[in-house]
């Protein structure tokens, strides 16, 4: 059986995670691994449902995403999740309960974010009909140690990518 891992991406709205995450899968599958994701929208919709976005509802949230991928990872799966996961202790939290764990931190400016923000949710943050998002009233604590980091407004979405699947594969998690 192969060595299941969980990719964990993390950055915030905009930065890019599900772009890179989308050639990422490609690049998996042409190594001859399934892979399933995890998708902050797509979860928000499904699996977590009615919740909010206080705190406590985002720690709810990254930890159904974490016990999901934990359960897939040890069953020898290839992971990804794409959520904004913006604190470092529900992270944490994830990296210990999955163990197989690469944390991805999609870097961008807040500037950059906002320009490439199609659903123009950030305007509506900071015309004060959204509360609690996050990089504008709501933190972002970015990651002190991330495997790798992706930086979105200077590099290519496949330069993510490769970065990604060069760590993955120093980790031997591919034969």
């Amino acid at each position: 059986m192969q060595k299941g891992f969980t990719v964990w991406f993390t950055g915030l709205s905009g930065a890019g995670k599900t772009t890179i995450t989308e050639r990422l899968v490609e690049l998996i599958q042409e190594k001859g691994r399934n892979v399933e994701v995890l998708d902050g929208d797509v979860v928000r919709t499904n699996l977590s449902k009615g919740l909010g976005f206080s705190k406590e509802d985002r720690d709810t949230n990254i930890k159904r995403i974490a016990f999901v991928c934990k359960l897939l990872t040890r069953n020898g799966a290839a992971v990804i999740s794409a959520a904004i996961s913006p604190y470092r202790d529900i992270r944490q939290h994830a990296r210990d309960e999955i163990k197989n764990f690469v944390e991805v931190y999609v870097s961008c400016p807040l500037e950059v974010c906002e320009s490439r923000d199609v659903k123009g949710l950030y305007a509506k943050a900071r015309a004060g009909e959204i509360k609690q998002f996050t990089g504008i009233d709501d933190p972002y604590e970015e990651p002190l140690n991330p495997e790798v980091v992706c930086e979105t407004d200077k590099e290519t979405v496949e330069q993510s990518a490769q970065k990604v699947m060069a760590k993955l594969e120093e980790l031997g998690y591919f034969a």
